[in-house]
């Protein structure tokens, strides 16, 4: 049984078209994530600095945080994105809000269903490379990462 996808919305996002990244998220579960569900909230750069700092122990802001729930057939978890960052990073990279949206997006479910760029040995790249290609998506979060 497939469980709806959710994403919230803590700030204004001009520019940001939500039934777009609602579908998308509906296309993420789907194709991705194996049907399970997750819950998305876009938000400020002060509360991923909070959640960054409560719940991983780092006083910075980030671009998305996943937390993987644990539950083996239920809903996958939650990921928190920057509003701020999403804005910024979409027009360093030429591609716009939206679609930075997107590939954060898909950066947290992958992180959801259980990869780690920093500790899979590429693993988590190839399956980002692969996602994105299949979603028509800009350059990823690990690839910039290597520049």
């Amino acid at each position: 049984m497939k469980t709806e996808p959710l994403v919230l919305f803590d700030v204004r996002t001009p520019g940001l078209k939500r039934r777009e990244l609602e579908q998308f998220a509906r296309e993420l579960r789907d194709e991705t994530a194996g049907g399970r569900g997750f819950c998305c909230l876009i938000t400020t750069d002060d509360e991923l600095r909070r959640m960054n700092r409560e719940f991983l122990g780092k006083d910075y802001a980030t671009d998305v945080l996943s937390f993987p729930s644990g539950d083996e057939t239920g809903g996958l978890g939650d990921i928190a994105i920057s509003w701020q960052r999403t804005r910024e990073q979409g027009e360093a990279e030429g591609h716009g809000a939206g679609t930075e949206a997107r590939v954060l997006l898909l950066h947290g479910v992958l992180h959801l269903l259980g990869y780690d760029h920093e500790t899979d040995g590429g693993r988590m790249k190839r399956a980002e490379v692969k996602w994105r290609k299949r979603f028509g998506l800009a350059g990823g979060l690990i690839e910039r990462a290597g520049r």
